[in-house]
């Protein structure tokens, strides 16, 4: 039986995902928080846990984090639509949901957190092979060669001044490419970005075939040139 505790401060929403998630066997809602401070208790009145909560609570998230893995419970985020699911994921919550979020999605959502497994919004999970990856190959074409270069740096980690350098530009002309990277992979930020890419096999395929030849061609022009009596 998995146990779940709902917070959230819209009571629409709780009891909207409550009446879902109440409809599978092996659920049980134990708890459902307006606030804070009843959602801390408790999380550690029921250890072992599924936790769905909202982001608009605005807590802690280190510290909330922190106390779910000391009692062996897991979170989930409800996120409102205009947030990044990334920096949730990155933080090391176990899955995000928007509010527009559907009831057979939420409730797999929590299927997975609860058989041990991450859960990715559907826009940024991986497809089940490169043939069957038609968001990858679609996105891939779409992106200039510049723009995937762009996206090659961005899964290295890079930030906008370290591309501008690499790529003899600037860092007003990387952010405006970036823009229309956003526009054409449908996310809102460089972490997402990140994960978009690497959870599609043939645009992660591609972004590793650019970063290997951005790094040779950096290494062919620091290498020195032979003189003519060499």
């Amino acid at each position: 039986m998995n146990k779940i505790i709902l917070a959230d401060t819209q009571a629409i929403f709780r009891a909207g995902a409550a009446k879902v998630l109440a409809m599978d066997d092996d659920v049980r809602i134990i708890a459902q928080c307006s606030d804070l401070d009843r959602l801390l208790h408790a999380i550690t009145t029921f250890p072992g846990s599924i936790v769905l909560f909202a982001a608009s609570l605005q807590p802690d998230l280190d510290l909330l984090h922190q106390v779910l893995e000391s009692v062996g419970s897991r979170g989930i985020v409800i996120a409102e639509n205009h947030d990044s699911a990334g920096a949730y994921l990155q933080q090391g919550f176990r899955g995000v949901v928007f509010r527009n979020v559907s009831g057979a999605a939420l409730a797999e959502c929590v299927r997975t957190v609860a058989g041990g497994e991450n859960w990715l919004p559907p826009q940024l999970m991986v497809a089940d092979s490169p043939v069957d990856d038609m968001v990858g190959t679609r996105v891939r074409d779409r992106l200039t060669p510049k723009e995937m270069r762009i996206v090659a740096l961005i899964v290295q980690g890079c930030k906008n001044r370290e591309i501008a350098l690499r790529l003899k530009t600037t860092e007003q002309v990387i952010k405006n490419y970036l823009r229309s990277v956003y526009d054409k992979t449908g996310v809102s930020d460089r972490l997402e970005l990140a994960l978009f890419t690497l959870h599609h096999r043939v645009l992660a395929q591609a972004a590793a075939e650019v970063g290997h030849k951005l790094e040779a061609e950096e290494t062919d022009a620091r290498r020195p040139l032979r003189s003519a009596t060499d």
